[in-house]
């Protein structure tokens, strides 16, 4: 099998597995993914899924916007700081997971807003916002015949 471009991924996992003690079935059978899929990853020979690095991050309690930039998912330097603020919400003990995936959805609203396109598909933004109507206080346009407007009448 030809090596993809995911060595240093594979180096790193290895490195962050090694130095959280665990074996390679052990980091395999906490993240969820088969001991030969994992192996693979760590050899440079397989390019894992977004959803695949962040359950080996959570397995390896590490940071999954680190794994992201490292198997190219997210460009280093232009990311930056948006990987930063996503780890920080994604970390949040005090949130439920739906409501850390409304935050990131509004906080991708506002940078698309502000000319910095994250890739998100809108329909999947508005679905979710349209769910629980958390966007018409915020101002977003969510093309479902939502009056987004403040709603303050004058004086």
């Amino acid at each position: 099998m030809a090596s993809l471009n995911v060595g240093n991924l594979g180096e790193y996992l290895r490195e962050q597995r090694r130095n959280a003690q665990l074996s390679l079935r052990q980091l395999a059978d906490a993240a969820g993914v088969s001991n030969p899929y994992l192996s693979q990853i760590e050899r440079g020979l397989r390019k894992p899924s977004a959803e695949v690095l962040q359950q080996v991050a959570k397995a390896l309690r590490i940071s999954a916007e680190t794994l992201y930039v490292r198997a190219g998912i997210l460009d280093a330097e232009r990311d930056r700081d948006e990987a930063e603020t996503r780890a920080v919400i994604l970390a949040d003990p005090s949130l439920n997971e739906r409501q850390k995936q409304v935050l990131l959805q509004i906080y991708e609203s506002f940078r698309k807003e502000n000319g910095f396109g994250v890739g998100e598909p809108e329909a999947e933004e508005n679905a979710v916002l349209d769910a629980d109507g958390s966007d018409a206080d915020i101002g977003i346009d969510t093309d479902a015949g939502i009056d987004a407007g403040p709603r303050r009448t004058a004086g």
